[in-house]
């Protein structure tokens, strides 16, 4: 094994932001976003209240069904994104690692680039995420984008369930005026 890379010598940074060059960029693998059961029951439960509308105004026109919905289940299983462990030597000759969550282009980093990284904690048992990393070789702004709650639930249903929430707040309006 590269003793550059030897295990017992990797150091987790706790500067918010580091200074360094990238050793390495190992093989990235996907891990699931957790979903907090909360805002999805109530975006799933105010977008219910419209589509039950539009299901009725569908079956007035008989114009058939929608689109296939997706279940519970796969709503609850989260997005999956992909996740790059990054090497990198800060500024005092100390091998680091954290984690690139999202897609960057091929060429974005090379091992020798000059990188400055701002972290973020996540879990104590994971290296820190990168929020942001500057390329000082190249000159280049980094933002890795991940798949979000928002992302996954996509357009479609968000908009149903503004639209729901919406008409059971006039219905809940006309029935405290009247």
């Amino acid at each position: 094994m590269d003793g550059d890379l030897d295990y017992r010598r990797i150091a987790r940074p706790t500067q918010r932001i580091v200074t360094g060059r990238v050793v390495r960029l190992l093989d990235g693998y996907p891990r699931e976003l957790k979903i907090g059961q909360p805002v999805l029951v109530a975006v799933v439960t105010a977008a219910s209240v419209m589509g039950l509308l539009l299901l009725a105004f569908r079956s007035l026109l008989s114009s058939g069904g929608g689109g296939a919905r997706r279940t519970w289940k796969e709503l609850r299983k989260g997005p999956e994104f992909l996740v790059t462990p990054l090497r990198l030597r800060d500024s005092n000759d100390q091998l680091c690692e954290v984690e690139l969550h999202g897609h960057l282009a091929q060429s974005a980093l090379h091992p020798a680039d000059w990188v400055q990284i701002t972290l973020k904690p996540q879990d104590p048992d994971l290296p820190p995420r990168v929020e942001q990393i500057v390329n000082l070789t190249t000159g280049q702004l980094l933002r890795p984008r991940h798949a979000t709650l928002w992302s996954h639930l996509g357009p479609p249903l968000l908009l149903q369930a503004i639209l729901g929430a919406l008409l059971v707040l006039v219905v809940a309006a006309a029935i405290l005026l009247i």
